[in-house]
């Protein structure tokens, strides 16, 4: 007798850091916003071949033949099929608004949908801890030793607080809304991590004490965040990018671009993610703010940007 057609889904969405980058490796906190508008679609059909096909943007045919870096999808997949004893094929399709090298989790939305079309797929109730410990077989295939940050704000509707190795969600109660700007060159996130190490082998006592102004300036974006305080976040955002240029994880065209938007009214403005390209944000008042300042931004080179509202929403983290 022939086994009922399958059929899976799975959805996630991108991230940014918005405070606490590069500081949170030495053990200090950091805040990441999910960007709910900018998502990763993932379906899963069933196939009497016994082939397991993929579809992508990257990569289309047999998921045996997929290229090296799609190793994390590959496994993710294969383990699924094993724990299941699945013996028949399969065919998942993986879309993504989400830009690849920019800071934004590209690879961690990924996994998060297709963990979650994988789940449907099978029929499975799942916990968030174990939705997270999937997508973690695709981050770590990756990125070798994940924080599981990006996963986690992948998979949540609230802001994340990370503090040594620690996660977990925050309240935000925020009028205003988050301008994500693509500078079009792609982070360097390995040099800049390899530069700050560098940094504080050579003078460890003031690189610790701009990580204690990252963790200071942290712990008040918490609280601007939880009591509506935009203006003040504004000054955080400017006081958090000085550090960072401080750093050495900014670059000329990130300064260029920041002093711009400060200039056409961003509340406040900063590098985002590992730095030395990417992306950077700004706060505005409302989305009207926002889309002046993207179209003004897109005309200096700006390649790209987005607008997520923060204020706050009765919202259930979908698992």
């Amino acid at each position: 007798m022939e086994e009922e057609s399958r059929f899976g889904f799975g959805e996630s969405h991108a991230k940014v850091i918005l405070i606490g980058e590069h500081s949170v490796v030495y053990g200090r906190p950091a805040i990441a916003i999910p960007l709910k508008t900018i998502k990763a679609t993932s379906t899963i059909k069933s196939r009497e071949d016994g082939q397991i096909i993929i579809h992508s943007e990257r990569f289309d045919g047999l998921l045996a033949d997929a290229p090296s870096d799609m190793t994390g999808i590959k496994k993710l997949i294969l383990d699924a099929v094993r724990k299941q004893n699945y013996q028949k094929g399969l065919e998942a399709t993986l879309k993504s608004m989400v830009p690849i090298a920019r800071g934004m989790g590209s690879s961690a939305c990924v996994a998060v949908a297709l963990a979650r079309a994988l789940f449907s797929f099978f029929s499975l109730h799942f916990s968030e801890k174990e939705l997270l410990a999937a997508a973690n077989i695709e981050e770590v295939a990756t990125h070798i030793n994940p924080s599981g940050l990006d996963a986690a704000t992948c998979a949540s509707n609230t802001p994340i607080w990370m503090m040594s190795g620690k996660i977990k969600r925050i309240p935000v109660n925020l009028d205003g809304c988050l301008l994500i700007c693509d500078t079009g060159i792609k982070g360097q996130t390995s040099e800049a991590i390899a530069a700050v190490k560098k940094r504080l082998g050579s003078d460890a006592k003031e690189t610790n004490a701009l990580f204690d102004k990252l963790q200071e300036l942290t712990l008040a974006a918490k609280k601007q965040l939880a009591k509506n305080d935009l203006l003040g976040l504004g000054q955080t955002f400017d006081a958090a990018q000085s550090v960072l240029k401080t750093l050495g994880v900014s670059c000329n065209e990130l300064d260029e671009y920041i002093s711009v938007a400060k200039d056409n009214g961003a509340l406040g403005a900063k590098l985002t993610g590992g730095g030395r390209g990417g992306c950077f944000i700004c706060l505005t008042k409302n989305a009207a703010q926002a889309n002046e300042l993207a179209q003004k931004l897109s005309l200096t080179g700006v390649r790209q940007t987005w607008i997520e509202p923060l204020a706050a929403k009765e919202e259930k983290n979908v698992l």
